[in-house]
């Protein structure tokens, strides 16, 4: 019954959101995010998913995934050279029927995977301090960027720029416009 009206709950709150975010930590709060996923892509909505697990299926149809580097190469295999990590990440993309893989690979910095080809941005980081919600950092500032209606390498741009200012700052920490942007 609780499931119910959660599920009725979140369908109602579905149009007022131009992007929906899951954070899988494992942990069994995300039994249905498979249904989820696929209401909000029926929806319209841009969906952003940072993974865990092996099994990557009930992210099926989401916009864009973000595992980390151990991560992916838990559910794609190791790889060896930077055709065959494009590769996995490519067949990764079209066996979910994902916009794109975006593949976090800290110190290495970031790579997007898309219908369009690859987009590798180096790690923006200068000193690393803290690398504690690094990931977050992440997906939090795409679904911001792409829920104002920037373009998906634009939104990775960005995301890399908040990933570097945040691992320069002692425990988990967030960043500013005026941080990310300070030439404005």
């Amino acid at each position: 019954e609780l499931l119910a009206v959660q599920g009725a709950r979140y369908a109602a709150e579905l149009p007022a959101h131009d992007a929906v975010l899951f954070s899988d930590y494992g942990k069994g709060g995300l039994a249905h995010v498979g249904e989820m996923v696929q209401a909000a892509r029926a929806s319209g909505r841009i969906v952003l998913v940072d993974p865990k697990g092996r099994d990557y299926s009930r992210y099926a149809g989401a916009t864009l995934i973000t595992p980390n580097r151990t991560e992916f190469t838990e559910v794609a295999g190791d790889w060896h050279g930077e055709a065959e990590l494009d590769a996995r990440a490519q067949r990764l993309r079209e066996d979910l029927n994902l916009q794109a893989v975006l593949v976090t690979r800290a110190e290495e910095g970031m790579t997007l995977f898309s219908a369009a080809g690859r987009l590798h941005v180096a790690a923006a980081a200068r000193e690393v301090f803290d690398v504690s919600g690094a990931g977050d950092t992440v997906i939090a500032t795409l679904a911001a960027m792409l829920g104002a209606g920037a373009s998906l390498e634009d939104a990775v741009r960005a995301a890399n720029r908040a990933a570097g200012i945040v691992v320069g700052k002692q425990g988990t920490a967030s960043v500013s416009a005026a941080e990310l942007w300070p030439e404005e």
